[in-house]
C-alpha cells in the first residue's frame, strides 16, 4: 500500500512540476511565469556574485594555504576529465588538483562549453597552486579557484565563457583580464556549504490565540500567521517539518531591519522582498543570501505586513534547524514574512510540489474533528523532500536551484 501510495504521490508531483497554474506566492503578479534567462556575456572586470570573492555572499573566507605535506591535502583530488585541457606548465599535475566542490563544476562548465562552441574545449591555465605565485590569501592555494579559457583562445568568447561559468555554479565568477577568467568556490568544510534552508528551534511563530511559540514545538495542526496570496496576514495550519535536525550547529544569516526587527534563516531559504514600489510586483521571494541592505523585507506589524528597510546582515551560529511546512506555504517567523521553501528558487513552483502534502493534510483534517495529538517527528530530511529534490534536478535549470542544493538540513 505505501508503494503504491509513492507511486501516486510522485505522479502528482510531475503534474505539479508541469504544471502552469495560478499565483500561488503573497502579491498581484506573482504567478507569472518565469522566462528562460538570456545567456548575457559579462562585460570585462565584471563579477559575479557582485561582491568580494572572500565574503560569505561568494566564496567564503580564506582558510589557510593546502601544502602536499599538510593534513588538508586529503581534501583536494585530481581531476582527468579528458573534455578539459589542463595547461600543467609545471610539469607536476598541480593544475588537476581542486576541491571536489571545484571538480564538480569545472566538469558541469565542460559540457556547457562544448555544447556552445562545438569542437571547443574548456582549458585550465591556473589550478592549485604550491609555489607562491598567486597574492597573499588566493584561492588558489587551497584549490578552490581555477583560472580558465577556451582551447582556441578565442578572446572574443571569453565574455559568454564567464556567464557559463555562472551558470555551471561556480560560487564566484571574475572576468580578471584579457587572458583568462577567475572562478572559486566555497570551501568543503565550510559551515556555510553544509547549510541549507531552515531556521533556528528558537526562533518564534505566532498563534492564532496571539501567543508565541518556539520553531522547534510546532505541533501538527497548529495555526500560525502566515500571508495569503494577496499578501495579507491570514492564519494557516501547521502541517510539518520537511526537514529537521535538533542538535547540528549551524551558520545561519540574519537579516536585520531599521526597525529592529531580524529574521534567521539558512542561505538557500527563500524570503520576501519587495523590488519596486509597483503594485505589480510588490512582493518577490529571493535566496537569504541574495538579500542586500536597501532592500524591503515584509514586518508584521499592528495586524498588517509592512515593507521595511534592510539595514544590516551578518551570520551567527544557532544549535537546530527546522523548516517548517504550512498550508499557505508562507509564515511569519519573529514577525518577518518568509517562504516556507527552500532550495528550488521559485516559491510558486515549490508551493505546487507540496499540493500533495496540502491534500493529505486537508482530506485527513476532514476525519478529525479535534486537534490530533502531538507525535515526535525523526530527524532529517522527509523522503518527500527528496523526491521534489531529485525531479527539480532533472526537470530545472543548475541557475533555479541553490548551489548549496541538497545540503538541507542533513540528517
Amino acid at each position: 500500500m505505501l508503494l503504491w501510495t509513492r507511486i501516486v504521490l510522485v505522479g502528482l508531483i510531475c503534474l505539479s512540476l508541469v504544471s502552469s497554474g495560478m499565483g500561488c506566492g503573497p502579491g498581484r503578479g506573482y504567478g507569472r511565469r518565469r522566462h528562460p534567462k538570456k545567456l548575457t556575456p559579462l562585460a570585462y572586470k565584471q563579477f559575479i556574485p557582485n561582491v568580494a570573492e572572500k565574503t560569505l555572499g561568494a566564496s567564503g573566507r580564506y582558510e589557510g594555504k593546502i601544502t602536499r605535506n599538510s593534513e588538508r591535502f586529503k581534501e583536494l583530488t585530481p581531476n582527468y576529465n579528458t573534455d578539459i585541457i589542463f595547461k600543467d606548465e609545471e610539469n607536476t599535475g598541480a593544475d588537476r588538483l581542486m576541491t571536489q566542490r571545484c571538480k564538480d563544476k569545472l566538469n558541469s562548465l565542460a559540457i556547457s562549453v562544448m555544447n556552445q562552441w562545438p569542437g571547443v574545449k574548456l582549458r585550465v591555465t591556473e589550478g592549485w597552486d604550491e609555489d607562491g605565485h598567486h597574492f597573499e590569501e588566493s584561492l588558489h592555494y587551497e584549490g578552490r579557484a581555477v583560472d580558465i579559457t577556451t582551447s582556441d583562445r578565442d578572446k572574443s568568447k571569453y565574455g559568454t565563457l564567464s556567464r557559463l561559468a555562472v551558470e555551471a555554479g561556480f560560487d564566484w565568477v571574475y572576468y580578471e583580464s584579457k587572458a583568462h577568467i577567475h572562478c572559486s568556490v566555497k570551501a568543503e568544510n565550510s559551515v556555510a556549504a553544509k547549510s541549507g534552508g531552515c531556521f533556528p528551534g528558537s526562533s518564534t511563530v505566532t498563534l492564532q490565540d496571539g501567543t508565541k511559540k518556539a520553531v522547534r514545538d510546532l505541533q501538527k495542526g497548529d495555526r500560525v500567521l502566515a500571508a495569503d496570496d494577496d499578501g495579507q496576514p491570514i492564519y494557516t495550519d501547521f502541517i510539518m517539518f520537511i526537514d529537521q535536525d535538533s542538535t547540528t550547529r549551524r551558520l545561519f544569516y540574519v537579516i536585520e531591519t531599521d526597525s529592529g526587527h531580524k529574521i534567521t534563516l539558512t542561505a538557500a531559504h527563500l524570503l520576501f522582498i519587495s523590488r519596486n514600489s509597483t503594485e505589480e510586483e510588490r512582493m518577490s521571494a529571493v535566496f537569504a543570501s541574495q538579500v542586500q541592505p536597501g532592500q524591503n523585507v515584509f514586518v508584521f506589524d499592528a495586524n498588517r505586513l509592512e515593507p521595511v528597510t534592510v539595514k544590516r546582515i551578518y551570520t551567527q551560529e544557532h544549535e537546530g534547524s527546522f523548516a517548517p511546512v504550512t498550508m499557505q506555504g508562507t509564515v511569519v517567523v519573529d514577525q518577518v514574512l518568509a517562504s516556507c521553501y527552500a532550495v528550488i528558487e521559485d516559491h510558486e513552483l515549490a508551493h505546487w510540489a507540496l499540493a500533495p502534502v496540502r491534500l493529505a493534510h486537508w482530506v485527513s483534517s476532514l476525519f478529525i474533528s479535534a486537534k490530533p495529538r502531538a507525535s515526535a517527528q525523526n530527524d532529517g530530511v522527509h523522503w518527500y523532500s527528496k523526491i521534489l529534490y531529485q525531479l527539480g534536478t532533472w526537470l530545472l535549470d543548475s541557475h533555479s536551484i541553490h548551489p548549496l542544493g541538497m545540503s538541507v538540513c542533513p540528517s
